[in-house]
């Protein structure tokens, strides 16, 4: 699998890189955006990892344009940063996680690991089953979403998502549920991470009528009815 790894700061990238190809990953790394960039228009890639704070175009803005341009695959962003504010804006742009220098490469490794997972089951093709909710249809053997026949495109935590409430329809499932079920990782995390992917997944499909799918159960977490 194609790894890009972006961040200016020598020692780190060339630390990520020792460690993804002891993984026996192919890791295309950059030590300036430009180059990056470039990598991303013309190579077929399976995950990026990119440094928030890079010189040139920031990772943010680069996360901002593999998103724009419709590419699906999962982006952690590596920062120096511990701000609520800063994650959130990273999540709400389309990160699929997110690490804080310093950091155990055995852990992101571990990270990348489960994200590559998850593209890659995102992108087969198992058990033919459809979801139909009041115009939704959800199919988790093509993996593909749509609103009143129009496809909503989501990435594969947002898909992931959908499918775990749209499977409890009309029950309540907790931020808690949702991380583990998804996420597959202990909730080690504030509410932050689960709330901006929802905020994200309702905003994709809003098309102007007054139903919500996801509605919010205060004190509890969310539902689909």
């Amino acid at each position: 699998m194609n790894i890009l790894v972006l961040d200016d700061e020598k020692e780190i990238a060339d630390l990520v890189e020792v460690y993804l190809q002891n993984e026996n990953y192919s890791v295309h790394k950059f030590y300036d955006s430009e180059s990056a960039i470039n990598c991303i228009n013309f190579e077929k890639l399976d995950l990026a990892i990119l440094d928030i704070m890079v010189k040139g175009t920031d990772g943010l803005k680069i996360l901002k344009m593999i998103r724009d341009k419709g590419f699906k695959f999962p982006v952690i962003m590596l920062t120096a940063k511990v701000m609520d504010a800063d994650k959130v804006n990273g999540l709400t742009l389309g990160a699929d996680d997110y690490i804080t220098k310093p950091f155990n490469p055995l852990e992101l490794v571990a990270r990348v690991k489960a994200q590559l997972r998850r593209y890659t089951k995102y992108n087969e093709a198992p058990n033919n089953s459809i979801i139909y909710i009041d115009g939704l249809e959800i199919c988790s053997d093509t993996h593909k979403c749509k609103l009143y026949d129009k496809e909503i495109t989501l990435t594969p935590i947002e898909f992931d998502i959908l499918l775990y409430l749209a499977n409890k329809r009309g029950m309540p499932v907790s931020s808690e549920e949702l991380f583990l079920n998804v996420w597959k990782e202990k909730y080690y995390d504030s509410n932050n991470t689960v709330m901006v992917h929802i905020r994200r997944i309702r905003e994709k499909l809003n098309d102007g009528r007054e139903h919500k799918f996801i509605k919010t159960v205060w004190g509890v977490g969310y539902k689909i009815e």
